[in-house]
C-alpha cells in the first residue's frame, strides 16, 4: 500500500523539495500550511491525487491533529528566524510529534539545524535544541535532522549575496571568519525522504548535514562573485563594528537582528563524528556543481556574461 506521508512546511524553500522527493519514490505527500493555496506549485510534480492540501498551524494543536489523520509518516519542516521561537519551534514541534503518535504514525522526521542547543543563549539556538527534546519525548524513534546552511536557486543565502555584489561597487562582508558547510537543497529532501520512508532502518538517529566543503563566509561571497563575473572590492568588517551594524540593521546583507549577529560567533559545521548525507544514501553536491546555472542571471550580460575563476 502506497505510504501516506504528511509534511508540515511543505511549500516552504526545502519542503518543495522534500515533496518532489517523496513523489518520484511514489508517496502520497500531505502538504501542511496555514495557507495551503501557497503550495499549490508542488501539485503538477505528482500523478493525479497523489498530492494533497490541508491548512493547519503548528501552533494550533486542533488544526495539527486534523492534518495528520491516517499519515504513515509526518515530518516536521516548520521554523522561523524571527518572532515567537518558543510557540513554533518548541511547542509547535511538540503538537506535531504528539499528533503523530496519537495518529498511529510509523515514522516522525523532524528538521532542525546545526547549532541548535538547549544550553544557547540564542533565542532561535535555543528553541532548535528545545525542540528536537520535546520531539523525542512525545515521539519514540524520531528521527533528527540537522542541516547546514541550505543553497539552492530559491534560497535567501547564496542569492543574497550575489544580489549584493551584482549592485554594489564594495561589498562589506560580517563574521569573514565563521565556517559554514553549506549543503544542496535536493540533497537533505533526499535525505529526509529517504528517513521518513525507512524508519525501521533510520528511526531513533540524529544526523547533521553538511555539504562536502567547509567554506568562510568571506569564501562564500567571494566565491559567489567569481561565478557572476564580478570584481567588486571587499570589506572584512571587524566583530566590534559589524556588532554595531547588525544592532541597527542598516547594511545591505546585515543580519536582520542581533540574535542573528550572535549565531555568527558560532561555526555552523558537521559534528565530527556525526552521521551525515552519505549515512541516508546521499552523496553531497558542491555548491560549484550547481550554482552557476541558477546563478547566471546575475551577471552583467547574464548567460554571456564571463565566469571567473573561483576562489
Amino acid at each position: 500500500m502506497t505510504r501516506l506521508v504528511t509534511v508540515f512546511g511543505g511549500g516552504g524553500f526545502l519542503g518543495r523539495y522534500v515533496a518532489q522527493a517523496l513523489l518520484q519514490r511514489g508517496a502520497r505527500v500531505r502538504i501542511v500550511e496555514r495557507d495551503p493555496k501557497r503550495a499549490f506549485f508542488v501539485k503538477p510534480l505528482g500523478g493525479l491525487g497523489q498530492t494533497q492540501f490541508i491548512a493547519a498551524d503548528v501552533t494550533k494543536r486542533q488544526t495539527v491533529e486534523r492534518a495528520v489523520q491516517g499519515s504513515d509518516a509526518v515530518i516536521n519542516l516548520v521554523g522561523i528566524m524571527s518572532g515567537d521561537f518558543q510557540a513554533v519551534q518548541v511547542d509547535g514541534a511538540r503538537n506535531v510529534a504528539d499528533a503523530a503518535k496519537a495518529a498511529g504514525a510509523t515514522a516522525m522526521v523532524h528538521v532542525s539545524a546545526i547549532g541548535g542547543d538547549a544550553a544557547s543563549d540564542v533565542p532561535y539556538a535555543r528553541t532548535k535544541g528545545e525542540g528536537e527534546t520535546a520531539v523525542q519525548a512525545a515521539f519514540e524513534g524520531a528521527t533528527i535532522i540537522r542541516p547546514s546552511i541550505l543553497f539552492g536557486s530559491e534560497d535567501e543565502f547564496i542569492n543574497r549575496f550575489a544580489a549584493m555584489i551584482q549592485s554594489a561597487p564594495a561589498v562589506p562582508i560580517m563574521g569573514a571568519g565563521t565556517k559554514f558547510q553549506p549543503v544542496f537543497v535536493a540533497d537533505v529532501a533526499k535525505a529526509i525522504a529517504e528517513a521518513a520512508l525507512a524508519p525501521e532502518t533510520y528511526g531513533g538517529a540524529s544526523f547533521e548535514l553538511g555539504g562536502p566543503e567547509v567554506l568562510t563566509m568571506g569564501e562564500l561571497v567571494r566565491r559567489t562573485a567569481a561565478m557572476i563575473g564580478a570584481t567588486p572590492t571587499f570589506l572584512d568588517l571587524p566583530d566590534a563594528l559589524s556588532g554595531l551594524i547588525a544592532s541597527f540593521g542598516f547594511l545591505p546583507g546585515a543580519p536582520i537582528t542581533k540574535d542573528q549577529w550572535r549565531m555568527l560567533q558560532h561555526d555552523n559545521i558537521v559534528t565530527p563524528g556525526m552521521q551525515g548525507l552519505t549515512a541516508l544514501g546521499v552523496q553531497p553536491t558542491p555548491l560549484g556543481a550547481v550554482a552557476p546555472s541558477w546563478l547566471v542571471r546575475y551577471r552583467r550580460q547574464g548567460r554571456f556574461g564571463a565566469e571567473r575563476k573561483a576562489f
